[in-house]
Formats: C-alpha cells, structure tokens, sequence
C-alpha cells in the first residue's frame, strides 16, 4: 500500500531583520493613522476597530523612503517563496498593493482572500502580547462535506515584531481578536 501528500499548501516565515527599518516604518504607520482622514472614515464606516490605509492610499512606497525600502526587502522574500513554490513565471512577480493595518484592543479581521494575485503576505511591525494570531485555514474544508473533524484544519501563526509571512492569495486566512494592550501594527500586501 501506498499513500501521498498530494498538493501541499506552503507558508513562507522570514524575518526584516533591519531594526532601524523597522522602527522608521513604525513611526510611519503611526503618522499615517493620524494624517490620513480617508483611511479613518473608511475604518469607521466598515466596522474596522483601528486604522487601515487600505481604501485610501495606493502609493505608499512612493510617498515614504521607509516603503520603499521595504519593498525591496520584500522582493526579495517573495522571489525566494515563489521559488520554493515552484511558480513557472515569464516574469518576476511585482507588488501591486501594500496597505497599513492598525489594530486596536478588540479588532480582528475576519476569514478573507485576495483574489487577482498570486502571493499575499504581512510584515508585522508592533505586535503587543495577546495581539492576536494569524489564522490560516485548510484550503479543503469547504469541500470535506461528511469527512470527520481532523486536526489542522486551522493553523494559528504567531508573529513577532519583524515577521514577514508570505503565502498563496487564495489560501483562507484572518486576524484573530487582538486582546492586548497597545496597537498591533502591520503592513500587507500583494503581488502579481
């Protein structure tokens, strides 16, 4: 008898292991969520508990150093996922968006995907204790019908200040309830 893993999901942890990077890009979202009156509205009007650039602002690696210089570093993450994917591309894949995310106690971000790219990901700039996992769920589980409970249907990632995590845009993931003190910052973005 013989079994296989057939079609494996992967999920690409790095790190931005620039501190001063980081704490510019910090300063930076936090300048952001208070100068950015569009991003607030939005926020607001959709229930978001905290702050996100994601409706209001596209050019952010054009607007701040700190973006752009994250950009690089994450071409270089996303290169390496791709690799590692397997990815038969004709051409490298590129960033087509990246927004801010600033959580506050008692903000999540329910089950989502990110149709029309090919890789998705997050650069997690604060993340107090108790801020809230990453949630990843089994790509079947729409389609198990009568099969019976197994573990790893859901993956919970915990991330640090500085973890990059990268995976395939169609694969279901949220943010679980962020119950600690302080904002969670993030940074998210997409590439086709």
């Amino acid at each position: 008898m013989t079994v296989r893993a057939l079609f494996p999901t992967l999920f690409y942890e790095g790190a931005l292991a620039d501190v001063a990077l980081l704490a510019e890009l910090d300063a930076a979202c936090r300048q952001l969520a208070e100068d950015d009156r569009a991003g607030r509205a939005w926020a607001k009007a959709h229930g978001y508990r905290g702050y996100t650039s994601y409706a209001s602002l596209d050019d952010l690696p054009q607007r701040d150093p700190a973006f752009g210089a994250l950009r690089r570093r994450l071409d270089a993450h996303v290169a390496a996922f791709a690799g590692e994917a397997g990815f038969k591309l004709d051409r490298k894949l590129r960033l087509d968006s990246i927004w801010v995310n600033l959580l506050k106690r008692g903000g999540a971000h329910s089950g989502h995907l990110h149709p029309h790219s090919a890789v998705s990901g997050t650069l997690y700039v604060a993340v107090p204790p108790g801020s809230g996992a990453l949630r990843l769920e089994d790509p079947r589980l729409g389609l198990m019908m009568a099969a019976p409970e197994r573990p790893g249907t859901f993956e919970y990632c915990e991330p640090q200040p500085g973890t990059v995590y990268l995976w395939e845009s169609w694969l279901r993931h949220e943010v679980t309830p962020h119950a600690g003190k302080g904002e969670r910052i993030s940074i998210s973005f997409n590439y086709r």
